[in-house]
């Protein structure tokens, strides 16, 4: 079974530029434009990873998590943000984000990041 990773970004290009580079990974990957459609395929799909933009209109980044924390307390979230705001990413580390990423992001360091917390199953 592939690995699903839930991309929550309100930037079109951003979700698919990370949807192509972890499918050519081997992952399967979902994508959600704000939280309450990240909410809703958290409940249905169970994702492995979440990629979290921190700076999202309507329900911001931490709320986010902190629902995805509710739905699933062991869900692994990478945040992404543009902003150099270091509360907001202590908060979401403290909330159980596993690391973050400033935009404009390394692809190569996300890709790294992913492999990390949740290898390719091969079998």
């Amino acid at each position: 079974m592939k690995e699903r990773i839930l991309i929550v970004d309100d930037q079109y290009g951003i979700r698919i530029l990370l949807t192509e580079v972890l499918q050519k990974e081997g992952y399967k990957t979902l994508q959600a434009s704000n939280g309450f459609e990240a909410i809703d395929i958290a409940k249905e799909r169970t994702p492995d990873l979440v990629l979290l933009d921190m700076k999202i209109p309507g329900m911001d980044g931490i709320e986010i998590l902190k629902r995805l924390k509710e739905l699933d307390a062991t869900v692994k979230v990478i945040i992404m943000t543009a902003y150099g705001e270091l509360d907001m990413i202590q908060e979401a580390k403290d909330l159980g984000a596993l690391t973050h990423f400033a935009k404009p992001f390394d692809i190569d360091e996300i890709r790294q990041a992913v492999k990390k917390y949740i290898p390719v199953n091969t079998n």
